[in-house]
């Protein structure tokens, strides 16, 4: 075997080692302004809560905690889920084991849900992660779970057209990504940041799609990470416990 041959083989491996590292290493997907979580569906349990078995809105991850754990579930991951009316009711679509909540928003209006285009997160009951645009979602009877926010922030590869670098425009903000190998990514970041930014880290890290779920308001509870965020009163929450066998 030649010396070029031998260098070549060597570069290739590197860069799939790399290539692998960048794209599904949790550690290497950390960003020092965000908080972020990869999960594989197929290995956690990821669901998405709005109201107790009496009826009452959960609002607070530390009232979901609460409750999970009245059912022998420990919670090892939340945020809240997506924007919320007044009363607390899911803005846009949610589906929650497989029962339709609330419909599909399609209308046109002001503010960050309505900056099109908005889209859709949602699990199928093979385990299958996605995010899309709302006006290439298609309704099934397979979604488990599902919450509609906006606006997306990658589409296809590419940031959202609205955003702009260097904007002014900062707050707190969280979001979900989906990975090549169909691990999902959840952000918030740590201090305000803009929309362009936050894309950005989503669409580096491989995501084809990613989705805004909202901002200021934002929590996440990660304790692994030492970051514990129990308050909130929100709508729509993604929990992840471990799967029971």
């Amino acid at each position: 075997m030649s010396k070029k041959v031998k260098i070549w083989i060597i570069f290739v491996i590197l860069t799939a080692v790399l290539t692998i590292v960048r794209l599904f290493g949790q550690d290497k997907l950390d960003d020092d302004r965000l908080i972020t979580f990869i999960v594989h569906p197929e290995q956690y349990s990821i669901k998405m809560y709005w109201k107790d078995d009496d009826g009452n809105r959960l609002k607070s991850i530390g009232r979901l905690q609460e409750w999970l754990a009245s059912k022998n579930q420990q919670l090892i991951f939340a945020m809240n889920g997506g924007m919320y009316l007044p009363d607390g009711t899911p803005q846009g679509l949610f589906i929650e084991d497989n029962i339709q909540k609330t419909p599909t928003d399609t209308a046109q209006g002001t503010g960050n849900f309505y900056l099109m285009p908005n889209g859709i997160f949602y699990i199928t009951n093979e385990n299958r992660a996605v995010v899309t645009a709302t006006a290439s979602f298609q309704p099934s009877t397979n979604i488990r779970y599902a919450t509609q926010s906006g606006p997306m922030l990658v589409i296809e590869g590419n940031i959202h057209p609205a955003f702009k670098q260097g904007s002014t425009n900062l707050h707190i903000r969280n979001g979900v990504g989906i990975l090549p190998d169909n691990k999902v990514v959840f952000a918030m970041s740590k201090k305000a940041i803009n929309l362009y930014d936050f894309a950005t880290y989503f669409k580096e890290i491989g995501c084809k799609d990613a989705l805004y779920l909202d901002g200021y308001v934002s929590r996440t509870y990660l304790p692994t990470k030492n970051w514990v965020q129990t308050d909130g009163d929100f709508g729509v929450m993604i929990g992840v416990c471990t799967k029971k066998n």
